[in-house]
């Protein structure tokens, strides 16, 4: 239900709407590869991340190594080992690599942070947030630093985007149905009961968070190859923000409450842009100011907070009645899972 109705929209757009239209919808079906990927993690343990956007991140950059044009690299990125150096894959396999290479940081950071409880454990995931940060904008040879790695390919447009979303909304539905997804969410409402029942708490949340990083780093490697340009910065709170507050105001403990937070939020980004850009009444021309678009984006989220805690969609699921049923367990991110 949920992929129909994004083809609905690409579709639509695809038929009748601008470049800069199918722009914006192809930037929102990203987001919601990484939105899908967050809801793997946080709704199904509770436990806040903000530490995603770094392995979307690593998806980015890998997808530079392994895709970009060998006569580039050789003089960009003189740090990369000879076998980068040369190698130049097809999008679709340099997209996959990158996405394993994040989940390879995922399982080998998340080995240490999952074993903190509580607010330690998103504490942690902040942590290894801005050390992404730190590294990416400080290795010369390899990132390029601060300065902006150019000339990658750009082969992902609407539908590429669309299949994508699609796939991730997929794998997000077959882990919430698997065993992993049901002894995940039991762990997160009664730790206790579910040791006690022989649930390995542990497991289930690494298993969560590898794959979790996985699609956060295949939308990583979506984005460099939408946009042909990347940059540490791009991968930091300003998207850590936006993408959380997707997932917030949608409903984190469904996989529709996510994409629908990022459409709607999407929605409202794409009209506050246009508000500060200026538009004309007559002969009146009115104009927001700078920063509108964060003040609004952050309201709408105390908004939903107080007066619809679980999201707009809350626990249900389009389409999905029978998983809806196994997942009406409530989501309460007290932290107490990790």
């Amino acid at each position: 239900m949920l992929c129909l109705g994004l083809l609905a929209i690409a579709a639509a757009v695809g038929l009748f709407g601008s470049g800069g239209l199918q722009r914006t919808v192809t930037e929102m079906l990203i987001r919601v590869v990484t939105v899908v990927g967050l809801y793997i993690f946080i709704g199904h343990s509770g436990v806040i991340s903000f530490g995603h956007v770094a392995f979307m991140g690593v998806g980015a950059y890998g997808v530079a190594w392994t895709s970009m044009d060998p006569g580039i690299k050789q003089y960009v990125l003189t740090g990369l080992p000879a076998f980068l150096k040369h190698a130049a894959l097809p999008w679709i396999p340099a997209s996959l690599v990158s996405a394993l290479l994040a989940a390879l940081v995922a399982l080998v950071v998340g080995s240490v942070i999952l074993r903190l409880v509580g607010i330690a454990a998103s504490i942690a995931t902040f942590s290894l947030l801005a050390i992404f940060n730190v590294v990416y904008s400080n290795w010369d040879s390899v990132t390029a630093g601060t300065s902006s790695i150019v000339g990658i390919p750009t082969p992902v447009s609407l539908w590429e985007a669309l299949s994508f979303a699609c796939v991730a909304i997929v794998v997000a539905h077959l882990h919430a149905v698997s065993r992993h997804g049901l002894a995940l969410r039991a762990v997160r409402e009664e730790p206790v009961a579910a040791r006690s029942c022989g649930v390995d708490a542990y497991w289930q949340l690494l298993v969560a968070f590898v794959l979790s990083a996985f699609v956060c780093g295949l939308s990583g490697a979506l984005d460099a190859q939408f946009l042909g340009v990347v940059n540490p910065d791009a991968y930091y709170l300003g998207r850590t923000f936006i993408c959380l507050a997707m997932l917030v105001v949608g409903g984190a403990a469904s996989l529709s409450g996510a994409v629908t937070g990022v459409v709607t939020i999407s929605l409202l980004i794409e009209l506050l842009v246009k508000l500060e850009k200026g538009f004309a009444i007559g002969s009146l021309m009115l104009q927001a100011p700078n920063g509108t678009q964060e003040i609004v984006v952050g309201l709408a989220m105390i908004v939903t907070l107080i007066c619809r805690p679980r999201g707009l969609v809350g626990l249900h699921e389009f389409g999905w009645r029978a998983a809806a049923r196994r997942t009406r367990l409530g989501f309460h991110p007290t932290h107490r899972s990790a």
